[in-house]
């Protein structure tokens, strides 16, 4: 009976440790993301804020920004590191990389307003 209840303990450890260490990755993603959005906004008018801005919101999802690089296309990749700590195991650090753009899809005019596009019948609507 008691080697049963050792089994279950254990297993209920070892699955306690695996969801933080996800809980954790998810959030240090979480703070890649939005860091690499808010350096995209300002990518091209003002790199250094938009950097600034990735590494504000990264500090408020507790991680920390290691790296913001913005390239001449406007596109932002920012690494970020949370550290978290496991029962038994001890601290540990997590990484997360994230890049964002502009988007542009090679072949389609860069317009203010969406393209007009044909029907199933391969028809355009009145007027264009």
């Amino acid at each position: 009976m008691i080697g049963v209840a050792a089994v279950v303990f254990t297993a209920a450890v070892a699955v306690t440790l695996a969801g933080t260490a996800r809980v954790a990755r998810h959030r240090v993603q979480t703070a890649a993301d939005f860091g690499a959005l808010a350096a995209a906004r300002l990518a091209l008018a003002d790199p250094e804020r938009g950097c600034a801005e990735a590494a504000l919101l990264s500090a408020e999802n507790n991680a920390r920004l290691t790296r913001c690089d913005i390239g001449a296309d406007g596109v932002a990749a920012v690494r970020t590191v949370m550290r978290f700590s496991l029962p038994i195991v001890g601290s540990r650090d997590v990484t997360a990389y994230a890049r964002a753009g502009p988007v542009h899809v090679p072949g389609l005019p860069v317009t203010a307003e969406p393209p007009v596009l044909p029907d199933e019948a391969g028809r355009l609507p009145p007027g264009e």
